[in-house]
């Protein structure tokens, strides 16, 4: 019934729709990957008996199609270069309409490394993987939106709309903030929120042999026994929202590792405003098999609760764009090469499950779709809200505001907010009586949709921030978060007052700073002087320091020549104290790469570089300097910096500060010596200024036990015990931080490159504990020993 299956969906009447990769890797070279062989297919069981007994060809001749999101009477199609918007207009299950939405969706070609999936959201976007589009249906017409870029392949949200997706390498990421809020402020670019890795734990645990994986000639990617030990093909995660399953399932997240034949488990765990994601069974998966064919690929959660799983059972699961010339090796040895167009799909259910006929939604009338919105699982709260917004019916808007108001289930009233949304029949007085209420998952939901009413009418502000007025100071980090993000649309007067109580309780938290920075557009400078000025910030801590330095460079970003100077007029104090420095040495870092040398014309040298208790060092006084020009001074000249840093390095240098201060600092200090009973100095390290593959080692799987630095040995309490991975960081990232904290507190070391980065961690594949001392100067010292290619 069905080939070489690659996603599944099931629509509102019970029907599992199949995408079909029909020429995916059809030998060894890749060859007719251009053929239209590609259809989507749906299944039926007619006669409720729990077996697929009909088929139907929805859409054929598409060209390695990828993506599938329903709508009335269709659904969005994805192949190479094309998402079409197909109709059903006559209900036969055959599409007889075929219009072209975006041809730039998918324009990649690469099923590795295009636009792919989609994940209809509680906000009534569609959101796709490895994708910076979304799109929305409203008033008969789609709309194209950007958005962040989010994930490698599959995307799925969970209860309350956080959207969530992986890469081959790092098997669980997502959202801990609502879509383009972050993205905002074009003066700042935030370090967390997006793409936020919920897990470090690579390991995988087959129960076979692996040798057909990409790298399985590199030492550590398989064990003793030949099995894959570490994600290389994670993808599709897959968030169980039924109850069918036992209670400890039920928000659990299911990844899909097609080189490693298994599927694994994560229970997520909300911790304030972020999630931690860990295997509630360490050493053994959720489904393993013992057949070197069985390729999960994508998973999804029908109407009967049942998890079914796509097995592509296909042998070549690497594209041929990637494959090493051992993995062909392995491929043709073992005999993976064919048969193709195969593929099944699993249903797994508990011992004694039972099928049974399935509701037809697209028969069910508003009320009981409105029913349905409180529904114990999520497919249903999904699915009857989608319909609900298509329906477009003018007589559910009673009922919608009756659950929004009084229904006995949080996410029911959830979602019929979020209907009302779709129907644009948004209700400021609605939205200010549920800020009035006791949940927070109402609240935040009702400050995102109060934005747009309270921007328009001065009323609904004023009575918006009446309402804030009765909460109490101190509000839950979940509401403080939204607030932030929420407070761009209040006057100044008011938002600075709330974001400057938000960051004296919160401010310890990066997410915060990041959030509270998305709101502040233009408005930067005026909240620096708010903050430099008021009592609780005569003191310095890390959070302050950090979030100054944010504020500084958002503003030499912004580039308004009276502000800038205005900063340094800050920074001229009759004492250098912390926040002098912090400003001084944040404004010469950004000036040191910016394109505009001179932006800002004085009439005279600026008293401050003449001060003999001026805090920069001449070459940092330098890069400050590059941000002014007066008679006599040309700007134009680049000042030397750090004699290892070229153009593009700085690039990096700058950008590694940044990322620095939000992941590092906060054991490490701002200024690189060190926090007590946190982290060892970086200040003069050997460790950081030393072998750049030792470095990146030490990032990406972290650090245990006693260390000695600079002569010093530091040991727990005096450190933390050990200092975490950061594999679900990006290469370049990585490669920014260590070129930054390498050049910096008198550091002088050569740039890391992303790729450096990238090989090192392909090449030390396998390592899944940090490192000690002993181990990793051993590991080095063989590395440096081995014959080179």
């Amino acid at each position: 019934m069905i080939e070489s299956p690659v996603i599944i969906q099931f629509d509102e009447d019970g029907r599992l729709w199949v995408v079909e990769m029909l020429n995916y890797m059809i030998d060894i070279e890749g060859s007719g990957e251009s053929m239209p062989t590609g259809r989507v297919t749906i299944l039926e069981d007619t006669d409720a008996d729990g077996e697929m007994d009909k088929r139907t060809v929805y859409l054929d001749s598409l060209v390695m199609p990828r993506a599938l999101g329903f709508f009335e009477n269709g659904a969005l199609i994805a192949e190479n270069n094309s998402l079409w918007v197909t109709r059903d207009l006559d209900g036969d299950g055959r599409a007889d309409s075929k219009v072209l939405l975006d041809s730039t969706y998918a324009a990649n070609g690469s099923p590795e490394h295009s636009d792919n999936g989609f994940a209809r959201n509680v906000d009534n976007w569609y959101y796709s993987a490895k994708s910076r589009l979304r799109y929305r249906l409203q008033d008969g017409d789609w709309i194209r939106d950007s958005t962040e870029f989010r994930g490698q392949w599959g995307i799925v949200q969970d209860d309350h709309g956080r959207l969530l997706y992986n890469y081959n390498w790092s098997q669980l990421h997502g959202d801990l903030v609502p879509p383009n809020y972050l993205s905002r402020n074009k003066n700042h670019t935030p370090s967390t929120g997006i793409d936020h890795g919920l897990t470090i734990d690579r390991r995988v645990f087959p129960i076979r042999s692996t040798p057909a994986v990409n790298r399985g000639y590199v030492p550590g990617t398989l064990d003793s026994a030949g099995r894959l030990q570490e994600f290389t093909s994670a993808g599709a995660p897959t968030v169980y929202r039924s109850h069918l399953f036992p209670r400890e399932y039920l928000g659990n997240v299911f990844v899909m590792e097609s080189a490693g034949n298994l599927v694994k488990r994560n229970v997520l765990q909300d911790k304030g405003v972020l999630v931690e994601a860990h295997d509630p069974n360490p050493g053994k998966e959720f489904l393993a098999s013992t057949d070197e064919r069985f390729r999960p690929v994508y998973a999804t959660v029908g109407p009967d609760g049942a998890m079914y799983l796509v097995d592509m059972y296909h042998g070549m699961i690497q594209h041929e764009s990637y494959m090493t010339p051992y993995l062909k090796e392995q491929t043709m040895k073992r005999g993976l090469d064919m048969p193709v167009q195969m593929g099944r799909i699993w249903r797994i259910v508990p011992k004694g499950f039972k099928p049974s006929k399935q509701a037809r939604l697209s028969d069910a009338t508003s009320a009981e779709l409105i029913s349905y919105l409180s529904h114990e699982d999520g497919w249903y709260r999904d699915m009857a809200q989608r319909l609900l917004v298509e329906k477009n019916d003018p007589t559910t808007i009673a009922g919608l505001v009756e659950v929004v108001k009084n229904g006995k289930s949080e996410l029911g009233s959830f979602h019929a907010l979020w209907t009302l949304e779709g129907l644009r029949k948004v209700d400021p007085a609605l939205l200010l009586e549920v800020l009035q209420g006791d949940s927070d998952l109402l609240k935040t939901t009702a400050l995102r949709q109060i934005e747009k009413s309270a921007t328009e009418n001065p009323e609904v502000l004023a009575q918006l921030k009446t309402v804030i007025s009765t909460w109490p100071d101190q509000v839950s980090e979940v509401l403080a978060l939204q607030l932030a993000l929420s407070s761009e649309i209040f006057p100044i007067e008011s938002k600075t007052a709330i974001l400057a109580n938000i960051f004296d309780h919160h401010g310890e938290l990066a997410l915060m700073r990041d959030a509270i920075m998305s709101s502040l557009e233009s408005d930067e400078f005026l909240f620096l002087q708010k903050l430099i000025a008021s009592e609780s910030w005569q003191t310095g801590t890390i959070d302050r320091e950090i979030f100054l330095e944010m504020l500084t460079n958002a503003i030499i970003t912004n580039g308004k020549p009276e502000e800038i100077s205005g900063l340094l007029a800050v920074a001229d104090a009759n004492e250098f104290g912390w926040k002098e420095n912090v400003i001084l040495n944040g404004m010469a870092i950004i000036a040191a790469n910016t394109e505009k040398p001179g932006q800002v014309t004085l009439k005279n040298s600026p008293a401050i570089f003449a001060r003999a208790d001026f805090p920069l060092d001449q070459n940092r006084a330098g890069m400050l300097k590059r941000l002014f020009s007066w008679p006599g001074y040309n700007p134009a000249v680049k000042q030397e910096t750090a004699g290892y840093l070229d153009e593009q390095s700085m690039k990096q240098f700058a950008a590694g500060r940044t990322k620095f201060l939000t992941s590092c600092a906060g054991c490490h200090g701002s200024n690189g010596k060190g926090a007590l009973r946190m982290g060892p100095p970086l200040a003069g390290s050997e460790w950081v200024t030393g072998d750049e593959v030792q470095l990146s080692l030490i990032l990406l799987h972290g650090l245990e036990g006693p260390i000695e630095v600079a002569g010093k040995t530091y040991d727990s309490p005096e450190i933390l015990p050990v200092m975490p991975a950061h594999s679900t960081m990006g290469d370049g990232d990585i490669a920014a931080i260590l070129t930054y904290i390498r050049n910096e507190w008198g550091n002088h070391a050569a740039p890391i490159t992303g790729r450096t980065v990238s090989a090192t961690r392909l090449l030390n594949q396998g390592r899944v504990y940090p490192w000690t001392e002993a181990e990793l100067k051993a590991h080095v010292e063989k590395l440096a020993a081995a014959p080179k290619p």
